[in-house]
């Protein structure tokens, strides 16, 4: 019988963390659909970040003050510094660039883009651990730029903007991003995934609002009501939930299970961009997001059997 319970329970628990790593996956992707919203207003990059993170970091000051109350040990001067340039890196830098480039390409490309970046920290560890890259990774990544290289061709055909430069931007964020993660794995084990990123998050939203207050007047907020209701459905359904969303899942399935549900994301932010905004979906760009997903999907398998 308490066989039969610890079952149930633990079935409960696998099926919660898929609920949850869907969930979170969705939830970023909707990021860039409301950015392409908040853009046909007339907002600039810098004020739309400033008012997603002045909406997200009230949250994160509170998981961050309640994350204090329970660990009662402070944080020494590495860990503050780690807290300091990974949430620099992480989230402010990555986003702002993020934010820069979606002024510039699709959605969709956008999305395709964010989602390289289990090729570039596997790039990256390389780099700084000396560790081979089988050929197995080597041809999953040449699949995944492969289809990047077709999407990137079907936006260009459709004339959407300074497609180079937007392109450039966003793989800049992807990299800012896969940095991040790589010095997060040191940071999460010594300071604790809750509490680190509470801490980074704080730091991002500082950084973002500082950037504001320094290069922009106060008249910049003068704008629609509309973007406001964008910034704060972006703060809460796109900032704060997939991030503790994912958090759980992952405390529940692992990081690796949680990262292959993650592949949905691309997919539903090009279906969203094709349903809300209108950008157009073509067999060429099809076949790119499916060689993008495959080679994500070999990368994140052969991690997940190397981490068991």
């Amino acid at each position: 019988m308490a066989s039969h319970t610890g079952s149930t329970f633990a079935n409960r628990d696998v099926l919660l963390g898929v609920v949850f790593a869907l969930l979170a996956a969705v939830g970023f992707s909707v990021k860039a659909i409301l950015v392409k919203l908040a853009y046909l207003d007339q907002v600039d990059a810098v004020t739309l970040l400033a008012l997603r993170m002045v909406f997200s970091v009230p949250f994160f000051i509170a998981v961050a003050i309640w994350v204090q109350r329970r660990h009662a040990a402070p944080l020494d001067r590495h860990d503050r510094l780690l807290v300091l340039g990974l949430g620099l890196i992480g989230y402010y830098c990555s986003s702002f660039l993020d934010f820069l480039g979606l002024q510039y390409i699709s959605a969709g490309l956008e999305r395709l883009i964010l989602f390289l970046y289990p090729t570039m920290t596997v790039m990256l560890a390389a780099v700084l651990y000396k560790r081979a890259i089988s050929r197995k990774v080597i041809a999953a990544m040449a699949l995944s730029y492969a289809g990047i290289a077709l999407v990137f061709l079907h936006d260009v055909g459709a004339k959407e903007g300074s497609i180079v430069l937007g392109s450039a931007l966003v793989f800049a964020s992807t990299l800012s991003y896969s940095i991040y993660l790589v010095g997060a794995g040191h940071a999460i084990v010594r300071i604790g995934t809750l509490r680190f990123t509470a801490y980074a998050m704080v730091v991002a939203s500082a950084a973002s609002l500082l950037q504001f207050v320094v290069i922009r007047p106060l008249d910049a907020l003068d704008l629609p009501l509309r973007v406001y209701e964008l910034s704060i459905a972006m703060a809460i359904f796109s900032t704060v939930l997939p991030v503790f969303l994912l958090s759980f899942a992952i405390r529940r399935i692992g990081s690796g299970s949680a990262s292959l549900i993650g592949t949905v994301g691309p997919v539903s932010t090009i279906y969203m961009a094709y349903v809300i905004l209108g950008e157009s979906i073509s067999l060429l760009q099809i076949a790119g997001s499916g060689l993008v997903l495959s080679g994500v999907l070999i990368i994140s398998l052969n991690s997940k059997k190397e981490a068991s």
